[in-house]
């Protein structure tokens, strides 16, 4: 007799494919018009879902059903779908772009992201009142760094296209794909600080020396700092990416020279040496986030990469960015530990000050580091208004959850722990998740209203650095700031990527009309746009 088969993985692709069905037949719509990126609206089908509502989709449930298995599912998952989006973040950059400004990246990724950590740690002190100031500073490290994947939606999305310039959406990206490899600094030198002086556990370092009470025990939670985290976690994970994706990069133009790669592997290329880059580095022990945006710069340092991309159309990457976003951020919904957003006796943590927290950390964390050191990055950021668009979409989201997982794994569990790193293992989880759901939610929503601002005060898009692209079919919606050639063609402003056609023979400006506040036109309005402008002659690829 046919019977149901109610198992995990059957409810959990069915739900999964649902959601991208019903997401694609409207994406025109909730992306290029209401500007609803994919996080927000995963993240909240993954709430509404999930363990604390419907409980169709709950991570504990799955595979063996092992006790403490969600926290080796969640760090897995947040490791493959960042690994394989920094390495596609890599190679979409301008050829060479960390040579050219490894200026503005150092000012990024020292002076910024010190601050954000103080600054971050300052708030948590200050609104969750049992929790010791090195736990705050271990807290304030894991939302250190901005999201790579939410802020590549701020630098390459439909908004962006219209209304960031191209070097403040560059800085955007590549701060963001560094940065997230990068907070491994500031993490471990608080985790080393509470550990050896709390703890008093013996490590490679010490050389069999316990760890006492004099105040040698600074002096070895530095070296062992030094040693483990800079050298051996953010150095070698830099040497690493950077040969990999030197010897990916040579043996690519090998392969195309002899005609050897179809289109397929080609373009599939950055995902497998993401998930290269992720396996062995998690084997190494070193830092896999880092590794996969340097190799992917390193992929693309000449250029040749992202331009055969282009000539052949590239819309694999672009997918598996989506079907990887929906994927995580429902898993991010699934995974909020709702019950622990209120344990008063415990942390002292209420809804009212994880809320507070959530307001402080959008005010504070980033906006005065920006404002502070934007005079030092004059060729990316040209004045204090695009200092506080930068600093305030500095989103929190699944980096923050990758270094919570981590950060857990680094301390014993709860029952052998210290009082302190009890404390911390006790607030970190709903600190973290709760700004996690806050900046998603907040920095969601800000776009639509920010764009409705902008149509209400008549900001004119941007319209220049013009390039012309193919259209692949006549059912294809304009894309956001652009207009159509002729029937074959589309002329798009500001586009993300460099390109590879000759500027001169394009306009460079255009009439303001009504369309510039919309990202799909009519074929009538096409129509009256082509009677406006100059015919276009084709402009073939370098």
């Amino acid at each position: 007799m046919p019977s149901l088969d109610l198992s995990e993985l059957n409810i959990v692709v069915s739900i999964l494919g649902a959601f991208t069905v019903l997401y694609g037949l409207v994406a025109v719509k909730l992306k290029g018009v209401w500007y609803l990126g994919e996080a927000l609206p995963a993240v909240l089908v993954g709430m509404l879902l999930g363990p604390v509502s419907a409980k169709f989709l709950d991570a504990k449930r799955w595979g063996s059903a092992a006790a403490d298995q969600q926290d080796a599912i969640t760090l897995g998952v947040m490791r493959v779908m960042i690994g394989i989006q920094l390495v596609i973040a890599g190679y979409q950059l301008p050829a060479r772009y960390l040579h050219l400004h490894y200026k503005e990246l150092i000012v990024c990724l020292i002076p910024i992201m010190a601050m954000m950590w103080l600054a971050t740690s300052v708030c948590v002190l200050a609104t969750i009142p049992k929790v010791s100031l090195l736990a705050t500073l271990v807290i304030g490290a894991c939302v250190t760094s901005t999201d790579p994947i939410l802020s590549q939606a701020v630098a390459k999305g439909p908004f962006a296209d219209k209304y960031v310039p191209r070097p403040l959406r560059e800085i955007i990206s590549a701060e963001a794909g560094a940065n997230d490899g990068f907070a491994s600094p500031f993490l471990m030198l608080a985790v080393n600080l509470l550990r050896l002086t709390e703890n008093r556990q013996q490590t490679l370092v010490e050389r069999g020396r316990g760890v006492g009470d004099d105040t040698r025990d600074v002096g070895i939670a530095l070296g062992n700092w030094v040693i483990e985290t800079l050298i051996y976690i953010v150095l070698l994970s830099i040497v690493y990416g950077a040969v990999t994706g030197y010897c990916a990069r040579i043996g690519v133009r090998v392969s195309l020279s002899r005609r050897w790669i179809d289109s397929e592997s080609y373009l599939l290329f950055p995902t497998a040496l993401g998930l290269f880059i992720v396996g062995t580095c998690g084997a190494l022990g070193t830092s896999d986030l880092l590794a996969c945006f340097i190799a992917g710069c390193a992929l693309n340092w000449d250029g040749q990469f992202l331009a055969e991309t282009e000539r052949r159309h590239d819309e694999v990457n672009s997918c598996i960015d989506v079907l990887l976003n929906f994927g995580g951020f429902m898993y991010v919904g699934i995974a909020i530990p709702w019950q622990e957003f209120h344990q008063p006796d415990i942390t002292g943590i209420t809804y009212p000050r994880l809320f507070g927290l959530g307001v402080l950390v959008l005010l504070f964390r980033r906006i005065p580091a920006l404002l502070f050191t934007y005079k030092m990055m004059p060729a990316v950021v040209k004045n204090w208004k695009e200092a506080v668009f930068m600093g305030y979409f500095g989103p929190i989201g699944v980096g923050a959850v990758y270094y919570l997982q981590h950060t857990r794994l680094l301390f014993p569990k709860e029952q052998v722990a210290s009082a302190r790193e009890r404390e911390l293992l006790n607030a970190i989880c709903p600190v973290v998740y709760f700004l996690v759901l806050f900046s998603i939610l907040v920095h969601g929503l800000s776009i639509p209203i920010l764009s409705t601002i902008y149509k209400f005060y008549n900001v004119r898009p941007i319209t220049e650095d013009a390039v012309e692209i193919r259209r692949r079919s006549i059912y294809v919606a304009t894309p956001p700031n652009a207009f159509r050639g002729d029937r074959d063609t589309f002329i798009v402003y500001n586009r993300f990527f460099r390109p590879l056609v000759g500027m001169a023979t394009l306009p460079i400006s255009r009439p303001h009309n009504r369309s510039d506040s919309e990202s799909v036109s009519t074929e009538d309005e096409e129509e009256k746009k082509r009677t406006q402008i100059v015919r276009f002659d084709h402009v073939e690829a370098t």
